[in-house]
């Protein structure tokens, strides 16, 4: 902006010195051109050829900058069709990473039923061997006991109030 500014005051003060000096301007003066010689106006000659090399400037300037503005424009588009693409690929990404997940879970919830299971059957048999020791522990110290009290009562050391009711069952 500042530019265009600039090129129209160097512009405005050039047409400015070419009216207060127009007499200047148009009084025919020889001019080479190098192989022959013109009689013609050299300020006006100056001022044509700087008139058309503003218009020069100016049409390769608004050519930059509508240039500009296409590249511009098409980058936008190009920048947007991208943005989509990632967009897309991270809702793929978002899509992948929860199927994964989703599999995983059930893949733990499978070994966690399954670890439970082992573990219940585990505990199962632990329970019934406890309970199979148990009786067996149980048997052989009512074994021990009985034969404890047989002897006893063979030795006859056993007062008769204190004798077993399993025998009294037996008579």
């Amino acid at each position: 902006m500042t530019r265009a500014i600039a090129l129209f005051v160097g512009l405005t003060l050039v047409g400015l010195f070419a009216l207060l000096n127009w007499n200047t301007f148009v009084t025919p003066q020889p001019l080479s051109l190098g192989f022959t010689t013109v009689d013609a106006p050299l300020g006006l000659v100056m001022l044509a050829i700087v008139g058309f090399l503003s218009v020069l400037f100016i049409v390769w300037a608004m050519t930059m900058q509508a240039g500009a503005l296409m590249e511009s424009r098409r980058l936008a588009k190009e920048l947007q069709s991208q943005r989509e693409l990632a967009d897309k690929a991270e809702a793929s990404r978002f899509t992948e990473l929860r199927n994964f997940l989703t599999a995983e879970l059930q893949t733990v919830a499978v070994s966690q039923d399954q670890t439970r299971a082992l573990l219940v059957s585990r505990l199962d048999r632990a329970q019934e061997s406890a309970r199979a020791a148990q009786e067996e522990t149980a048997n052989t110290l009512s074994a021990y006991i009985g034969e404890l009290e047989d002897r006893l009562e063979r030795a006859q050391v056993v007062p008769a109030q204190y004798e077993r009711t399993d025998t009294l069952a037996r008579r």
